[in-house]
C-alpha cells in the first residue's frame, strides 16, 4: 500500500477523505498524491456513430479549477506537518471520471469519499472500482480516529471478497483484530468460512469467525450493524457480487454500505 491517489474536487466531504487517507497512508509510510477531479458536464449524444460529447459551460475555466483544488490539497497538507507519508501534487489538466479508473491503474489504492450529494460520484466511484483493477478505500463523511486496528471482513464466499482479502493482505497483517463475518442468507456456493480462516491463518493472520442472522434486516444492514457492534475501524468488502443492475432493482449489500457506511470501507470488484 505504498501509493494511493486522491482524486480532489470541491465537495463537501473532501477534508475527511484527507483525514481518512491520511491516518491509513501513515501506517504504510505511503506516497500520497492527489489530482484534480473534473466536475460531470452536460453530454450531448449523437445517434450516428454513438458518441457521447461532455460539454462544459461557456464560463469553465479549467485552470482555475484545477487551483482551486490544489489549494484544498496543499491547505490540508500544511495543516499537518509532521506526516511520515509523503504527500504531492500530480499536474496536469483535471481529469474525468473515465480517466480516472484508468490512472487508478498505477496506484495501490484509489481513495473516494462516499458517493452522494456532499461526496463523490458514483460514476467516479465505479470508474475507480471496475476500471483501475485496484482497491477502492472509500471514507466516510465524519473522519475516523483511527483505520485498520479491528477489521471486519464480510465474508460471502465469493470472487469478489477473496479478491479484497488477496489485496487487502498488508493491511490485514497490521491489524490487531480480524472478524470474519457471515451474514446467513447472503453467500454464493464457495469456499467456507472456516476455509477462509485457514486462508488467513496461511498469512499469518489469526481471525475470528462470526455468523449472524439477518432479522430481517437486508444484508447492508446487517454488515455494518455488526461493524458497530465489533468497534470496527475498517470494513473490508467484495463489491456487487449482484450485478449493478440487479441491485439498483432489488437492492443489495453493495449498494447500502455505498449509501449508508459511517467508517472506511476498503472495496473490490
Amino acid at each position: 500500500m505504498q501509493s494511493i491517489l486522491v482524486p480532489t474536487d470541491g465537495s463537501e466531504q473532501m477534508q475527511a477523505t484527507l483525514e481518512t487517507v491520511r491516518l491509513f497512508a501513515e501506517r504504510f509510510t505511503s506516497t500520497v498524491q492527489g489530482v484534480a477531479l473534473r466536475p460531470a458536464f452536460a453530454e450531448i449524444v449523437a445517434p450516428d456513430p454513438i458518441v457521447a460529447v461532455s460539454i462544459p459551460p461557456a464560463d469553465w475555466d479549467e485552470s482555475q479549477y484545477v487551483r482551486q483544488a490544489r489549494q484544498s490539497f496543499d491547505s490540508y497538507v500544511a495543516a499537518h506537518p509532521v506526516m511520515t507519508a509523503k504527500f504531492s501534487w500530480r499536474g496536469g489538466n483535471a481529469i474525468d471520471d473515465a480517466a480516472l479508473g484508468s490512472l487508478g491503474r498505477l496506484f495501490d489504492i484509489t481513495a473516494l469519499s462516499r458517493p452522494g450529494p456532499k461526496g463523490s460520484r458514483m460514476t467516479a466511484f465505479e470508474s475507480a472500482l471496475f476500471d483501475s483493477g485496484r482497491p477502492v478505500l472509500m471514507a466516510p463523511p465524519r473522519a475516523p480516529t483511527t483505520i485498520g486496528d479491528t477489521i471486519l471482513i464480510h465474508w460471502n464466499c465469493s470472487t469478489e471478497t477473496a479478491r479484497v482479502i488477496a489485496l487487502a493482505m498488508p493491511v490485514l497483517k497490521k491489524s490487531k483484530r480480524v472478524v470474519l463475518l457471515t451474514v446467513e442468507g447472503n453467500a454464493v456456493p464457495g469456499p467456507s468460512a472456516r476455509d477462509a480462516l485457514d486462508h488467513l491463518a496461511a498469512h499469518g493472520i489469526n481471525a475470528t469467525e462470526k455468523t449472524v442472522d439477518q432479522k430481517g434486516r437486508g444484508p447492508g444492514e446487517a454488515i455494518l450493524s455488526e461493524a458497530r457492534t465489533t468497534g470496527a475501524d475498517l470494513l473490508i468488502k467484495g463489491a456487487y457480487t449482484q450485478s449493478r443492475l440487479r441491485q439498483m432493482i432489488f437492492g443489495g449489500a453493495t449498494s447500502y454500505v455505498l449509501s449508508k457506511a459511517e467508517l472506511p470501507v476498503l472495496l473490490s470488484h
